[in-house]
């Protein structure tokens, strides 16, 4: 009878040791969650965007392409960005990933929006969206395992990311969410 009570309080010391543990391996992954803000990319013209740079306002990150069925979203990205400047900063990212919607340069890409959309928010430089070469933002915005909130398949050009005022994910939006919609701007008021 002894030895079952050492045995049982073994087994017991044993569990609380694995609880601990598990909660601490919990508690660092948490603390070494990155956010949003600790992104800093390439813009369209060879520059940095640094995502700490938009502190206290909300992000709509948009995987864009230039020859898509979805690219007249630029002129709504553009409204969006002018009517909620103070509110929010509209980030675009030009991915080849879809159909080969977007074969240029990123000074091709540039020249592009600014001619047929008047584009005045920042554009990173082309990147990767989905893949063995995915950049590592857009691991950060689609993998719960890094944001916190949720896994995202991109199926297409012209998803959006919308991030709060403190860097966090707060919903994504499929392709034929209009900029522009209360699906979004219900969020911006």
């Amino acid at each position: 009878m002894k030895k079952i009570f050492i045995m049982l309080l073994s087994v017991g010391a044993f569990l609380q040791s694995c609880t601990q543990q598990k909660k601490e391996i919990s508690q660092d992954k948490t603390q070494q969650m990155k956010t949003i803000y600790d992104y800093k990319v390439e813009s369209l013209d060879g520059k940095e965007i640094n995502f700490a740079d938009f502190k206290g306002k909300k992000i709509l990150i948009v995987n864009t392409a230039s020859e898509c069925g979805f690219t007249p979203q630029y002129a709504d990205l553009e409204t969006l960005s002018k009517d909620y400047k103070d509110k929010l900063v509209v980030v675009g990212f030009p991915a080849n990933n879809f159909g080969g919607q977007e074969p240029g340069s990123n000074a091709e890409i540039g020249a592009f929006c600014q001619k047929n959309y008047g584009v005045t928010f920042p554009m990173a430089a082309k990147v990767s969206v989905k893949g063995d070469d995915t950049a590592p933002i857009f691991k950060y915005l689609t993998e719960k395992d890094l944001n916190g909130v949720k896994n995202t398949t991109i199926l297409w050009n012209f998803t959006k990311f919308l991030l709060d005022e403190n860097g966090k994910l707060i919903e994504t939006f499929i392709s034929t969410t209009k900029p522009t919609s209360e699906s979004i701007t219900k969020y911006l008021k």
